[in-house]
């Protein structure tokens, strides 16, 4: 159970942009990826891997400690990658640090029975039903594999909790319904869906992206129409889905993904989004790198200076201070994001 003294620390935070409570820690393993997705650069790096290490994870253990960390979210690339994940679970357990991993689900079938012990919560990626998946992925036989692993890890636990994750873009946005349909089948517990980040210089992307890659991802214009007709017969189609929450998202809030899409031709403004990430939770990237969250620019880097010393950085602090998540436009193209209120007690969740 949250103590009170947590719950009011993390109100402090928030009132004087010096942290003094951590809830979340993202954490990304590995820089590689075994996946080539259509809509994300990850991979590109491939031949330039960067990981964390166990002397890596024990220097962040003293500011998880301090800053009272609940959870840590295992991101990448592929976090399973690196040979030293399960170490890492192991020293996050033994400070009662709740592991969530989210994954391509190639290699959940050849680690089940070692994740059911360490880790307390799957976020697989599904992009569509299998021809599709396959597709964006840009890996022969990724459903597959994804669709064993799933299996393998529910032959072991029935009620071990998978979610599944889908990025809504310009090649998949006309299968929204067979995602949806896909996931049932592949015994998820839950879908949530997000859209596709094509704007920023997030996920190893050396710049921002020109007209012509955008053009890959991006709704065309002439697309919204078919687009907004998509979401409208899902809303009124799966009302049940929605109401036991199978699906993540209110139907608001699924329909703010073609707001957002809307936004790049001025159709509307982009979808106001809620978010505390910068006050709440931090990334590490596998070269050390330390982010307010996924999208702004760097903090720091804890190869150079402690965790704490770079999230309680004078830099830091004035970031956070000055910060306007209504009006910043970093913000307002976000596809990502976080709002934990100071009250939410992450240790039931």
């Amino acid at each position: 159970m949250q103590s009170i003294y947590h719950t009011i620390q993390r109100h402090r935070t928030l009132y004087t942009n010096r942290i003094s409570v951590l809830p979340i820690v993202i954490l990304m393993p590995h820089s590689a990826c075994n996946c080539r997705c259509v809509m994300c650069d990850i991979w590109k790096g491939n031949h330039n891997v960067k990981q964390l290490t166990k002397n890596d994870l024990a220097a962040l253990l003293y500011t998880l400690k301090k800053f009272e960390t609940r959870e840590v979210v295992m991101s990448g690339g592929e976090a399973l990658l690196n040979p030293e994940f399960f170490a890492f679970c192991g020293i996050l357990r033994n400070e009662n640090i709740k592991i969530s991993l989210l994954s391509t689900g190639l290699l959940l079938k050849k680690n089940a029975d070692t994740l059911l012990k360490w880790v307390d919560n799957i976020i697989v990626s599904l992009d569509g039903n299998e021809a599709i998946h396959d597709r964006i992925r840009n890996i022969p036989g990724a459903f597959r594999l994804m669709k064993e692993g799933i299996e393998q890890i529910h032959l072991y636990n029935p009620g071990y909790k998978i979610t599944g994750r889908t990025v809504i873009h310009r090649q998949n946005f006309r299968y929204w319904e067979a995602i949806i349909q896909s996931a049932i089948d592949l015994g998820l517990d839950q879908i949530s869906f997000l859209p596709a980040d094509v704007s920023s210089q997030a996920f190893n992307r050396e710049q921002v992206w020109d007209q012509a890659r955008q053009n890959e991802i991006l709704l065309n214009e002439s697309e919204l129409p078919e687009l907004k007709a998509i979401i409208q017969k899902l809303v009124r189609d799966l009302g049940p889905l929605f109401k036991n929450r199978f699906i993540a998202e209110s139907p608001e809030k699924i329909q703010n993904i073609y707001s957002y899409y809307a936004a790049f031709y001025g159709r509307n403004p982009f979808p106001y989004k809620k978010c505390n990430a910068p006050w709440v939770s931090t990334v590490v990237e596998a070269d050390g790198t330390v982010r307010p969250c996924f999208f702004h620019e760097p903090l720091g880097n804890i190869h150079e200076h402690s965790l704490d010393e770079i999230l309680n950085s004078p830099d830091a602090i004035h970031f956070r201070k000055n910060l306007n998540t209504n009006s910043n436009e970093t913000c307002n193209k976000c596809v990502c994001y976080l709002n934990l209120p100071p009250g939410k007690n992450l240790d039931t969740d």
